[in-house]
């Protein structure tokens, strides 16, 4: 049986690569950083679906979580190794029908799919790598703000995301209230907690433990070479939190993978879907990605610097819904109740029913596309 080949350093998009649908704005000066300094030669990689309106008032900005990226809709092909995430909400006839909507996604900046982040080069044409700035969820958005204005969009009429992806749709309603006319905001928090925060200190120690991790200086290794194991180990613990223990119990319980002996050195098939998961991971994302924009997202707090968590949330002047999958572990329905209550025009919280933990707002899409149709069906 042929192995297969050695994957590359790293799984980032590469100038050279496909460029599939994505297109490009490149911010005109530095951005800004909450952190302190400032980010040169920002470039965002994006995708639409749609056209505007003239007068571009039916543009919606969808935000995607942690290793998403601006593909939310469409197959996989050159350029896009996977199919669209969301791609059962978006198109004719669809909740976001595209004969009305003008749909924009963008890769977050830091992320790996076309935008900058540590795969990229700087000015002198060395990879950012371990040098790549801390960013915080308010920067992620600055840079989606210059996006919409390249684009001539002054107002979204809706703004949706689930887990990071809704970490940044809420900061862009507290941070340009005037600039959102409605928001879903999906399993997430109004600031990460303590135990979101532990969850993804395991993770980051197993990428920076890796001995191919280089602190993050990797990405001209030869194929095989990168922090492949960190990535992987990274992801099992992810996925881990990501799904529900009675859908893994229901799925795998304790049968073995195959004709695999578990007491002899072989695997349980719960196992085996951790390890599936953790070698796609590492063929389309990067380590460094990874790192970034999960210490983005411990930084995700809306009420830092704003009098706190309630004095922020009524900053936001847009109709919100706000929606918990009922099986979530990792961002728990007590926090979108939280989160729910907080905001001055949320119609209380929503429940999204899955068996699939916290991955539910990406799988049940028929639920996300009723929330979203009655955010702006009848506009």
């Amino acid at each position: 049986m042929p192995t297969a080949p050695l994957p590359p350093a790293s799984g980032a998009w590469r100038e050279g690569d496909p460029a599939g649908h994505r297109r490009w704005v490149s911010l005109p000066a530095p951005l800004p950083l909450e952190a302190g300094g400032e980010l040169p030669g920002v470039r965002l990689a994006y995708e639409t679906w749609g056209r505007p309106a003239p007068d571009g008032s039916n543009a919606v900005l969808v935000l995607h979580a942690l290793t998403g990226d601006s593909h939310v809709s469409g197959a996989a092909g050159p350029g896009h190794p996977t199919a669209g995430w969301w791609d059962a909400l978006i198109g004719p006839g669809r909740a976001l029908d595209t004969d009305r909507w003008f749909v924009v996604a963008p890769n977050v900046l830091g992320g790996c799919q076309g935008s900058t982040g540590p795969s990229s080069p700087r000015g002198d044409g060395t990879r950012w790598g371990g040098g790549f700035p801390f960013l915080t969820q308010r920067d992620q958005v600055a840079a989606e703000t210059a996006l919409a204005d390249a684009l001539g969009i002054g107002r979204w009429a809706l703004v949706l995301g689930g887990s990071m992806g809704g970490m940044r749709a809420l900061e862009w309603a507290v941070t340009h209230p005037g600039r959102v006319g409605a928001l879903l905001l999906l399993a997430c928090p109004a600031a990460s907690g303590a135990e979101q925060i532990a969850w993804s200190h395991v993770q980051l120690h197993a990428i920076r433990s890796d001995a191919h991790w280089r602190g993050g200086d990797y990405h001209d290794a030869p194929d095989g070479e990168g922090p492949h194991r960190g990535l992987g180990l990274a992801r099992r613990l992810a996925h881990v939190t990501y799904r529900s223990g009675a859908e893994l119990q229901e799925r795998f319980g304790r049968a073995p993978q195959g004709a695999e002996q578990p007491w002899r050195g072989g695997r349980y098939q719960v196992e085996s879907y951790l390890d599936h998961h953790a070698a796609k991971l590492v063929r389309r994302f990067d380590a460094g990605s990874y790192v970034t924009l999960t210490e983005a997202m411990n930084s995700h707090d809306v009420g830092r610097g704003r009098g706190g968590t309630a004095h922020a949330l009524r900053r936001v002047t847009a109709p919100a819904l706000v929606a918990a999958v009922d099986s979530d572990r990792l961002y728990p329905p007590a926090q979108q109740r939280e989160l729910a209550a907080g905001l001055p025009h949320a119609d209380g919280l929503r429940i999204v029913e899955s068996p699939y933990g916290h991955d539910g707002f990406l799988v049940e899409t028929g639920q996300v596309g009723a929330l979203v149709r009655e955010l702006v069906g009848a506009r």
